[in-house]
């Protein structure tokens, strides 16, 4: 809690004490700023990622569809839905982490996303070949969102953290610096009130000695 001025102790102590908060402060804020900038080069680094993972998801997800679409025509929607029932797998999913300007982001990896025809679990006998293709497009495409759901959490973070730190670097530069430096200049007229006294005290003493 803000201390009010009237409850500061005007003593060269005190005012050497607030000098060295308004240095620390001072070179916080700086940090803090650099910080900001760096956040806000990243954000934008981020959110262009953002947009070609979109566009590359979307081009994926829509070839991937054309081909089941090809697909339900060459065998039947009903042995469609057969061979994709065959297919089902738990997908293992490893969520781990990595620093971008001591935020945490996260990073996806997903095991054996993409197999081979003999590994999808229908008969290669009663499918066709462009469920084959349409397979391995929506294997593609499940990889390409794994990918978006990364660099989108990665762009929230950072806008939360960007953010923070804003407010912060505005506290510093607003608040906290401004309060620092009117105690400084409160303390120093303080000071010089002070030896204006003493100094017209000594002159009144040695008149009087005179």
């Amino acid at each position: 809690m803000a201390v009010a001025i009237s409850e500061i102790h005007p003593t060269r102590g005190e005012l050497l004490k607030t000098l060295r908060q308004i240095t620390l402060t001072k070179r916080g804020y700086e940090l803090l700023k650099e910080k900001r900038d760096a956040l806000v080069m990243e954000f934008f680094n981020v959110l262009t990622q953002l947009e070609d993972a979109r566009k590359r998801t979307y081009e994926v997800l829509g070839e991937a569809y054309r081909s089941l679409s090809l697909a339900m025509v060459a065998m039947g929607s009903l042995e469609v839905r057969k061979a994709a029932a065959a297919t089902g797998i738990e997908l293992e999913i490893d969520i781990a982490t990595r620093s971008i300007m001591g935020v945490a982001v996260p990073v996806i990896e997903a095991q054996k996303l993409e197999r081979k025809v003999t590994e999808r679990g229908y008969s290669l006998v009663q499918t066709s070949a462009e469920l084959d293709l349409a397979a391995k497009k929506f294997e593609k495409a499940l990889a390409a969102m794994l990918k978006l759901a990364e660099i989108e959490e990665t762009l929230r973070l950072l806008a939360r953290e960007t953010e923070r730190t804003k407010r912060r670097v505005n506290s510093l530069e607003h608040v906290v610096i401004p309060r620092l430096e009117t105690i400084k200049k409160f303390i120093e007229r303080h000071l010089e009130e002070l030896e204006r006294e003493n100094f017209f005290r000594l002159k009144r003493i040695k008149a009087m000695i005179a």
